[in-house]
């Protein structure tokens, strides 16, 4: 029994499925970046990238199952080919499509149209920005990604992301640089809000701040730099068993870049199959995964149930 099980058991508490209504898809690893915090060891020489013929399963699996929204992730999912297909066709079917970018990736493809796709159909932009200090961002992320995402968040602001009157969604996601975890959402916000705002006149919806999964090369970091077991320590003491009920694998699905179904994408990271089970294809799937399944856990669990937990 792994550390997280037992303390569910302590609990008294169990990690089942409710209705799921999200679908997450996963399009692959390859990424223009090399965060340090990265739970899916993505980069540049990545060679796991979705296909076109996985992307058409994946539409037709999400037909079959309406689901309520589609949450797409990579990597860095503006690299890969089938975006606007999945983009054009989930949106027919789908009321509400997010993507989950790191500025400099949807920067490199203004040019192709994919912007005024993502208007077209209203996609929510949650846009990955982890810290107001530059050096910080640049070391975590590579060099120059500081002024990068601030000139892609006021390019999206001019198109009209993160102004409430157009009904554009920009939100931003914010990561600690190292092995500790986050500030005070409400306080963060505002923080950011103000500081971006009276800088550079950059406006957003929300802001949200997640631990870091202590998988892929933020494991390695952390096995590296001496800061493994503390890590593990402080995601296990901040353990909150109310946070248990609100955790996204409880509503969400996670497909994979070739198309295997995983409970979330740090499972997926980490290649544990849907439920703990025999791995299955999303070509295979009749519908959702049924309300009640238990949902496969691991050490790695303490990150979105700390604190506030992670949704």
């Amino acid at each position: 029994m792994d550390h997280f099980t037992k303390t569910l058991t302590d609990h008294d508490l169990r990690l089942t499925r409710q209705g799921t209504s999200i679908l997450q898809i996963n399009v692959g690893l390859l990424c223009n970046q090399l965060c340090r915090h990265c739970h899916l060891d993505a980069g540049p020489g990545r060679r796991e990238n979705m296909t076109a013929e996985t992307a058409c399963q994946i539409v037709a699996y999400a037909d079959r199952c309406g689901f309520d929204s589609i949450d797409i992730t990579g990597g860095a999912p503006e690299l890969n080919p089938n975006l606007p297909y999945l983009i054009e066709n989930l949106s027919r079917i789908v009321p509400s499509i997010m993507l989950r970018s790191n500025l400099s990736a949807l920067k490199s493809k203004k040019d192709t149209g994919l912007l005024e796709l993502l208007i077209s159909h209203r996609v929510t932009v949650m846009a990955s920005f982890p810290s107001l200090n530059e050096s910080q961002t640049d070391a975590q992320r590579g060099d120059g990604i500081y002024e990068t995402s601030i000139e892609m968040l006021q390019e999206l602001n001019r198109r009209g992301y993160g102004r409430e009157e157009t009904g554009l969604e920009l939100n931003l996601v914010v990561n600690p640089s190292g092995a500790f975890l986050p500030l005070s959402q409400e306080k963060s916000e505002k923080r950011f809000r103000d500081v971006l705002y009276n800088k550079w006149g950059i406006q957003f919806n929300q802001l949200y701040c997640f631990a870091n999964v202590p998988l892929g090369r933020f494991r390695q970091w952390l096995i590296t730099s001496g800061n493994y077991n503390a890590y593990m320590e402080k995601l296990a003491g901040a353990f909150n068993p109310c946070a248990v009920t609100g955790v996204m694998c409880r509503t969400l699905v996670s497909v994979s870049w070739d198309g295997y179904l995983y409970d979330c994408d740090f499972n997926q990271a980490k290649g544990i199959p849907l439920g703990g089970r025999k791995r299955r294809h999303v070509s295979e799937m009749p519908g959702k995964p049924p309300e009640g399944l238990s949902i496969a856990v691991g050490d790695h669990c303490y990150t979105c149930t700390a604190g506030a937990g992670f949704t």
